[in-house]
């Protein structure tokens, strides 16, 4: 799980369980993605709540889940230089 610090102490990161994050305060959790399954039982990945695109279809749940991860760790949890 990568966490990030901004300057002003903020924390972001992309939500898991692998550390309790109310230990950090208090939490405002945002939703970045909608996975679901389309009318052909695929999956798609709808980023359009951080600006972001559609991605798949993928065969797999899972697979849409690591497209979603990969996508907000590059584009939406890490500064652009």
């Amino acid at each position: 799980m990568e966490l990030l610090i901004e300057l002003g102490g903020r924390a972001r990161c992309i939500y898991g369980e692998t550390i309790n994050l109310a230990q950090l305060g208090t939490l405002t959790i945002c939703r970045g993605s909608h996975v679901e399954p389309d009318e052909r039982g695929q999956w798609v990945c709808d980023l359009s709540p951080v600006s972001g695109p559609t991605l798949g279809p993928f065969a797999s749940r899972s697979e849409a889940l690591i497209a979603e991860v990969a996508w907000l760790s590059q584009h939406w949890l890490l500064p652009t230089a």
